[in-house]
């Protein structure tokens, strides 16, 4: 579990660490990792946390390795660690970008490579990539963050093309998450004039969690849309990406920052947020988020709501046809 001293990632481990789970912890914030550990072991899991910048391929290789040798073989692989900056595009300097999206898309491919080094001649194994909204439709202030998480999407597609191929018995699937009440919004680092938010409505990370695990279970899905407004930003941009272009330009700057003038307490970008302090899975946004999300409940029990609504339209026909019979 990469990222997983905080946020989705941290949440996504105690929801593994609940069924018993063996979980490799890779984030590079030691009190973070130290309280992860923790509340892994307090969920009944074994933990094993290891400081790795995934933006350094060898550092992922070892930790790879190392899980092996010490947990056993890595039956499923989630890829979530990211970094980011919110500004203009303008005001973002090259070198932040490029350390931005070496962790934020290459962290996932080389995640994504140590793990299939693995599972591949095994002919096992489960990658999970968190993914986004934000993977299809790009934001105003996200530059960085979105053409990381469309670069990623395309990754998925022809990896998954290429498994499919092989006919493996790997599988790697992404769940496309919605806005997110996480410590991000507390470290990233931000030249927003107002303190950043996660565009509402927002969602507690064991949601983003639970559909990370329902997705480790059920891996020949190629994706899943996690929340409401994730479906329908995802939909609104196949059919009229323009008008969502302008709608976005008028509305994407304001619903990203509070009214409040402070800015994130610390920068995570180059350096560990999480070193002497532990940020936990929640962000400073609890009392707006929710705690459920009823389009991933129906994604999950779509074979089940199916077959109440062929159900459903046949007892209608069968009282239609009684009915004309009648008269």
């Amino acid at each position: 579990m990469t990222g997983a001293s905080a946020g989705i990632g941290r949440a996504s481990a105690i929801a593994f660490a609940r069924r018993g789970a063996k979980v490799a912890l890779l984030a590079r914030g030691e009190e973070g990792l130290r309280a992860a550990a923790r509340d892994v072991e307090a969920a009944g899991g074994t933990a094993l946390p290891i400081a790795v910048d995934v933006a350094e391929y060898d550092e992922v290789e070892a930790a790879a390795a190392r899980i092996e040798n010490e947990l056993g073989p890595i039956d499923v692989w989630v890829n979530v660690a990211f970094s980011t900056v919110f500004a203009p595009f303008t005001e973002i300097e090259p070198r932040e970008f490029k350390r931005a999206t070496e962790v934020s898309y290459l962290g996932y491919v080389y995640g994504t490579r140590a793990a299939l080094d693995r599972m591949k001649p095994r002919d096992r194994g489960t990658i999970v990539q968190v993914g986004s909204a934000l993977a299809y439709r790009g934001i105003p202030l996200q530059s960085a963050y979105c053409g990381a998480k469309h670069a990623i999407q395309g990754f998925h597609d022809s990896l998954r093309s290429e498994l499919l191929h092989d006919k493996a018995n790997v599988h790697v699937t992404m769940v496309q998450m919605p806005a997110v009440n996480t410590p991000q919004f507390s470290w990233v680092l931000s030249r927003l004039p107002h303190h950043p938010q996660p565009v509402p409505p927002i969602f507690q990370p064991e949601v983003a969690a639970n559909a990370v695990l329902f997705a480790a279970d059920h891996p020949r899905r190629r994706e899943y849309w996690i929340g409401g407004p994730t479906m329908a930003t995802l939909i609104a941009n196949k059919f009229a990406p323009g008008i969502l272009d302008h709608y976005l330009g008028r509305t994407g700057y304001k619903s990203q920052q509070t009214d409040q003038l402070t800015k994130p307490d610390d920068e995570n970008l180059w350096h560990p947020a999480d070193t002497d302090r532990d940020f936990g899975s929640h962000g400073a946004f609890d009392d707006r988020a929710t705690t459920r999300s009823y389009e991933f409940w129906s994604s999950r029990h779509r074979n089940t709501l199916a077959a109440a609504a062929a159900t459903a339209v046949t007892a209608a026909g069968v009282l239609l046809i009684r009915a004309t019979r009648r008269s």
